[in-house]
């Protein structure tokens, strides 16, 4: 299955690369952790279905959940059957984390401050 490591979403983040970066943690994971990977956009994991569609297919698109397990590896694999270059992030936020990476604070209503 495709993923990407922390390191190397960095690199492209660093390098201005052309994907889109999909936060796909549970509601509850996200409020809790108050904060989220810096230029990603939220989607309910639980909704799938009606967002599946608004990813493009012309550029790559990284995604992580809480732990990098079933909802990220899932939703990746979804996404590929439907012809998106996608790839989950290992260990997923708390692997981002881990890596000592930065994070953007969410405000109340669980929008990037």
């Amino acid at each position: 299955m495709s993923h990407i490591t922390a390191k190397e979403l960095a690199l492209w983040q660093a390098q201005d690369f052309d994907f889109e970066l999909l936060d796909v943690r549970r509601a509850g994971a996200r409020a809790e952790h108050g904060a989220q990977i810096e230029g990603a956009q939220w989607h309910d994991p639980a909704a799938w279905l009606d967002w599946k569609d608004g990813i493009g297919t012309q550029r790559p698109a990284a995604l992580y959940c809480a732990k990098g397990h079933e909802i990220g590896q899932g939703l990746t694999t979804a996404l590929r059957v439907l012809g998106v270059d996608a790839r989950y992030l290992v260990g997923g936020m708390q692997g981002w984390l881990d890596d000592g990476r930065p994070t953007q604070p969410l405000n109340g209503s669980g929008v990037p401050s």
